[in-house]
């Protein structure tokens, strides 16, 4: 490889680097909060940590994800994301 191709492979790598860590900024920023939520449905406990725009999707979201776990159906999954939570823990 000559000079000039390797400087060409050595800049594009770099501005592929600097693009992923803009992009992964950027996610950062938009998830503004990550809440863990623990619900008991049909004498089972699940708990789920997700993130979100804010507390109220991040919360929304980990009882989605906890329910998934411990409902069947789709009856089940809207009785278990309906029920009060048993703790909600938000960063």
């Amino acid at each position: 490889m000559n000079k000039s191709v390797r400087r060409a492979v050595i800049a594009l790598a770099i501005a592929a680097l600097a693009t992923a860590g803009l992009i992964l900024m950027g996610v950062r920023q938009s998830m503004g909060a990550t809440c863990e939520v623990c619900v008991t449905y049909n004498g089972q406990t699940a708990c789920r940590t997700a993130a979100g725009t804010d507390e109220e999707e991040a919360t929304r979201t980990a009882q989605q994800n906890a329910c998934a776990l411990i409902s069947a159906g789709m009856t089940q999954t809207i009785q278990c994301q309906n029920r009060v939570p048993d703790s909600v823990t938000c960063e």
